[in-house]
């Protein structure tokens, strides 16, 4: 049966619907051309699951109808379900040379490549489909992996969240936020939100086991951990690898019962103080599994339905919409949790054993990364720099046998540098002079019906053209920055933007955007120096309170000002969709 994770292309459009009507037409009548008839034929076959069957039949269609992307869309599911990843990925690159508009390729072809480990080229893919589907929870969710997968960590979030906004509850996007916190050194959260995936689908294996390995190894809590272990055992069929996971938790089990059963004395007390972090520690990657949710799991050999393209309104100017929020809440226990430093043999033991639970779904590299704590703070080198830290001077045997205790030695606690952001450098345009308007209107006219198709590139070269016509013309300046930044062509975007507000300085909206595209630039002082210029004449301006506050909380790690915009933002729309997330921070984060 075909996988769930691929989708079939079923274009909703008035000429495909004519020529696959004529074609079922021709076909019940007995006289199906041999084009259509191999098409059909192999559609039917991949539905059924013989894939290799399926793949010379859409060969043969392909062969007769060289121009019908459909068919070499459907070429490329049927070989990537028959283990042909090469032919797939050529079926697919044809399906799009002839139409690149048809997004269910571009679906395909990018979880063709999460298949291969090719995250890069599957975000660019998974781009091209939320661009044209935004509204389809699906497409976030794949996104999202294929950022967790590259290191994204702050869009990971923002597509997680998203998915989780169109489909609330949705447990893969639940593990997705999880795993973007502990990518973040915030496994109190993670474990917060692989236990609501838990809740929600108690029989999603990845955010059982994920939930378990954060109890384990961040949070100290060998008790649930086991608990956890013992569900994810539990599950049927058996996980693959259950063989391993078993041998950790028969480990916990014991190391519980020796703990049990040889108490410390009461007349000796053993004191342990904790050692410092190690500055080369590697923490355990976790599962994630990018094409498998609860809904397929339990819907096995299923493909999914293609839901009509959606339209926009015709008006004249495009809005941007707010940025997805999230909430960035410090851990407190990140700097109080007890470390115990390990050898590096031990160290290197535990990374093999984390590493074979499930290979095939690792991510990030298995070098060690130099480690920070939650305020960027690098760790402090040890007293003695002549001698490793924690090591024992030996002393001659020839020497006074007194042991006489080192004098301790001043300890300097260095502040954490504020982060540095690169500035922009503003190209401070003057307002331009009127142009030719009329042959300005004729291209955003054209704009405006590319951009209902969905067809992002071709409508913002035609705002491009309609803003040269008529440099003076603000929707055609304001329009041609909205579909830059929908298309990460940041740069081009900042630069029509500061015209844009050339134009009209006073626009809130203009300078919003402005300040959107500089925070997505890397820009973020110059962003927030924009969002405090619409502050100062519109204090109630929502938008700019919340992203203010998201940059001094996230980027600027500035707990005061971030408290002032959030609480601000609560002041001013108290059923803000927000709200629940800022009043948790903010309870996480008192004065």
């Amino acid at each position: 049966m075909l996988p769930p994770s691929l989708m079939l292309a079923t274009k909703n459009r008035i000429c495909c619907g004519a020529i696959i009507f004529f074609a079922l037409a021709i076909f019940i009548a007995g006289c199906t051309p041999p084009g259509p008839r191999a098409l059909l034929k192999g559609k039917k076959l991949l539905e059924r699951g013989d894939y290799a069957d399926a793949v010379t039949e859409l060969q043969t269609a392909t062969t007769i109808l060289p121009a019908s992307a459909q068919a070499w869309n459907y070429l490329g599911v049927a070989c990537q379900c028959a283990g042909q990843p090469a032919d797939a990925a050529a079926a697919y690159e044809r399906a799009l040379t002839l139409d690149r508009d048809l997004v269910e390729t571009h679906y395909n072809l990018g979880c063709l490549w999460l298949e291969q480990n090719k995250p890069d080229a599957a975000r660019t893919e998974f781009i091209a489909y939320t661009l044209r589907r935004n509204n389809e929870p699906e497409g976030w969710l794949k996104l999202g992996a294929a950022q967790l997968r590259t290191g994204d960590i702050i869009p990971v979030e923002r597509s997680f969240s998203t998915a989780l906004s169109l489909s609330p509850n949705n447990a893969e996007a639940l593990n997705g936020l999880g795993l973007a916190r502990v990518q973040r050194g915030r496994p109190q959260e993670a474990a917060q939100f692989f236990a609501a995936a838990n809740r929600e689908h108690p029989d999603y294996a990845p955010a059982i086991l994920n939930l378990a390995a954060v109890e384990q190894e961040y949070l100290r809590d060998n008790k649930s951990a086991l608990e956890h272990y013992r569900a994810y055992l539990a599950l049927t069929p058996h996980p693959a690898n259950w063989d391993e996971v078993n041998a950790v938790a028969d480990n916990l089990e014991q190391s519980a019962a020796v703990a049990v059963a040889n108490p410390p004395s009461a007349s000796q007390p053993q004191i342990t103080e904790p050692a410092p972090p190690s500055a080369n520690e590697t923490k355990p990657q976790y599962v994630f599994h990018p094409a498998t949710s609860p809904r397929t799991q339990q819907e096995p050999g299923r493909f999914n339905s293609n839901p009509p393209l959606r339209t926009t309104s015709q008006t004249e100017v495009v809005r941007v919409q707010p940025e997805p929020v999230i909430v960035a809440t410090p851990n407190p226990a990140a700097t109080s949790d007890t470390t115990i430093e390990e050898s590096p043999k031990q160290a290197q033991q535990k990374q093999s054993l984390w590493h074979r639970l499930n290979p095939v779904h690792w991510f990030g590299s298995s070098t060690p990364q130099k480690s920070f704590d939650e305020n960027g703070v690098t760790p402090l080198p040890p007293p003695d720099s002549s001698a490793p830290a924690n090591s024992i001077s030996l002393v001659p045997s020839d020497s006074n046998p007194t042991i006489a205790a080192p004098a301790p030695k001043p300890i300097h606690i260095v502040q954490p540098a504020p982060p540095e952001f690169p500035r922009y450098l503003y190209l401070s345009p003057r307002k331009p002079r009127p142009g030719n308007r009329p042959a300005a209107a004729g291209a955003f006219t054209q704009a405006k019906e590319m951009e209902q198709d969905s067809r992002w590139v071709d409508a913002m070269e035609y705002y491009r053209q309609a803003a040269a016509f008529d440099p003076g013309w603000f929707e055609a300046q304001y329009n041609y920055g909205v579909l830059a930044y929908r298309l990460q062509n940041y740069r081009q975007a900042l630069a029509v933007y500061e015209m844009a507000l050339a134009i009209e300085p006073d626009s809130v909206g203009a300078r919003y955007n402005f300040a959107l595209t500089l925070k997505a630039a890397g820009y973020a002082t110059d962003a927030a120096n924009e969002l405090e210029k619409i502050l100062a004449s519109n204090p109630d301006e929502v938008r700019a309170q919340l992203a203010l506050g998201n940059l001094y909380a996230q980027e600027f790690h500035d707990t005061a000002r971030a408290r002032q915009h959030y609480l601000k933002v609560l002041e001013l729309d108290p059923r803000n969709s927000q709200a629940t997330d800022i009043r948790f921070w903010l309870a996480q984060n008192p004065p």
